[in-house]
């Protein structure tokens, strides 16, 4: 099953260290980061890592969720085209801008990279007990497949560039009892990503879920 998620309405710590940034594209790129139609990408992101146990009616992943804190410097024009040509050049696709459902769900067969553009949300991750984070714009959220995620809140002008692997398309799934094990069948022949989509072939997400491959 497709998403076409321009269609759908929206409701309602690890130490951070610097990664090599895929600059080949722009060989004039500055000392603090890569600069793509006015973003500039910062070399020293806040990241954290939460790994999240099966759920029961939500199977969450062996593999965390990565959190990247002002990983963007946007620009104040089209800040979504923006995330959209960085997301190209890295790779990733089958993007979309909307807000974040508000209600829990999770997806099976794509991982999924949220770019905050505007805005700010607190959003739940892994099921009814699971954690809360605060995303504000310039954050980027990289959420494994199998892993639920919810709107619980949101400002009015919230919303966020989604984006996909290579080959990944999005399903939808609300942890019903009769969902498993076919979600779980589908998680496990789902490929890595072989990029971060916000650093390249390097970068937080092949640090974090490259050892898990095995």
């Amino acid at each position: 099953m497709n998403i076409n998620r321009r269609s759908f309405l929206a409701a309602g710590a690890l130490s951070a260290s610097a990664f090599a940034l895929d600059t080949q594209a722009d060989p004039l790129a500055p000392d603090n980061g890569l600069i793509i139609n006015g973003l500039i990408i910062a070399k020293e992101p806040r990241v954290s890592a939460k790994l999240l146990k099966d759920a029961g009616t939500i199977p969450n992943s062996r593999l965390p969720v990565l959190l990247y804190q002002e990983a963007l410097t946007l620009p104040k024009d089209d800040p979504a085209t923006a995330i959209e040509t960085l997301l190209h050049k890295q790779g990733w696709g089958n993007d979309w801008r909307n807000g974040i459902f508000s209600y829990h769900h999770y997806h099976s067969t794509a991982h999924e990279a949220l770019f905050v553009f505007s805005g700010s949300a607190k959003v739940q991750l892994g099921g009814e007990s699971g954690p809360t984070e605060t995303i504000n714009a310039g954050d980027v959220i990289i959420i494994p497949a199998g892993v639920g995620h919810k709107n619980l809140g949101a400002s009015s002008d919230f919303h966020v560039v989604g984006a996909y692997p290579p080959q990944q398309n999005v399903d939808m799934n609300y942890g019903k009892p009769e969902e498993r094990p076919r979600v779980d069948e589908n998680i496990a022949r789902l490929a890595l990503p072989q990029t971060d989509p916000v650093f390249g072939k390097s970068g937080p997400l092949l640090e974090h879920w490259r050892p898990a491959k095995s």
